[in-house]
């Protein structure tokens, strides 16, 4: 299903580490995978020495490149390397659209490490922008990365964009033969410490059951061999990374334009929560522009 993916790398210690894991990926789909540096000359302090700069930044990434190319070759994964100046979101997201990739794995921060993620680093702007699936894979993990998946969780809130979601978990756990996840968060936010008992006979209650029902029929519809639901009441991003450490989760998939807190507000709300803390890698499946 995945025939071309994109490892954009800075050759930092946090991307190697995932390295390996867009390479299983790439191994189990015998894909080809696509190594991208991309020198970063969006910087207006380089203007008087820019020159000098560029060959460097590109010398490096000529180096950082064909590392990883050698490890994807080791393999037996077919590489295409390249290295391009630019802003790295922007051009991230222009090799995916000119080079007809189909995933992008990266981790959620680089050498310029996790306080400059958290306000707002590339990977952000690439889940942001990018019209295809992107894997953010969180190099600080505890536990290791496996491909491919035994458990595929989709947390559901019945918007467009959870149906995006459901969609490519269930493409994913068809593919590598995963049980695949339904979870609904019934957000209780400042309902206080009733909030369940309340709930119980809430209207909230009985959208979370329509919303579970839908989701769950349109998976049976796949004919998927193995398919779990679960509503829970509480802080969906607490809730949902619970629901990963209770149930062995090896990847989470969202989707990034959903009527509740955790898929609306992309990188501002518990999405940032969430892919910020997750102990798995998160796939994030965002709506185009179009709506298509």
């Amino acid at each position: 299903m995945y025939d071309q993916i994109l490892f954009p790398t800075d050759g930092s210690e946090p991307a190697e580490s995932v390295l390996d894991y867009a390479l299983q990926i790439a191994y189990e789909h015998e894909a080809t995978i696509h190594i991208l540096n991309v020198a970063d000359t969006s910087q207006g302090s380089l203007t008087r020495i820019r020159e000098e700069v560029i060959d460097v930044l590109e010398q490096e990434g000529e180096q950082i490149v064909a590392d990883a190319a050698k490890r994807a070759t080791e393999q037996g994964v077919s590489v295409v390397s390249e290295v391009r100046q630019g802003d790295p979101s922007t051009s991230i997201v222009e090799y995916g659209d000119q080079s007809d990739i189909d995933l992008i794995v990266m981790p959620t921060h680089g050498r310029r490490g996790l306080e400059r993620f958290l306000l707002g680093s590339v990977t952000e702007r690439v889940i942001n922008t990018a019209e295809l699936p992107v894997v953010a894979v969180n190099p600080d993990r505890e536990r290791p990365l496996t491909y491919p998946c035994q458990n595929v969780l989709v947390p559901t809130d019945g918007s467009r964009g959870a149906e995006l979601a459901l969609s490519e978990g269930i493409a994913v756990a068809k593919a590598t033969g995963a049980a695949l996840h339904l979870f609904h968060v019934v957000e209780t936010g400042s309902l206080g410490p009733d909030a369940r008992s309340i709930l119980k006979e809430g209207e909230l209650t009985e959208r979370a059951n329509e919303i579970m029902t839908t989701a769950t029929e349109t998976a049976e519809a796949a004919s998927l061999e193995t398919i779990k639901s679960e509503i829970e009441v509480g802080v969906p991003s607490k809730e949902i990374r619970n629901y990963m450490e209770a149930n062995e989760i090896d990847l989470a998939i969202l989707g990034t334009h959903g009527e509740t807190d955790f898929s609306r507000y992309m990188m501002g709300g518990v999405s940032a929560k969430i892919v910020r803390t997750s102990p798995v890698p998160v796939m994030w499946v965002r709506e185009s522009e179009s709506g298509g």
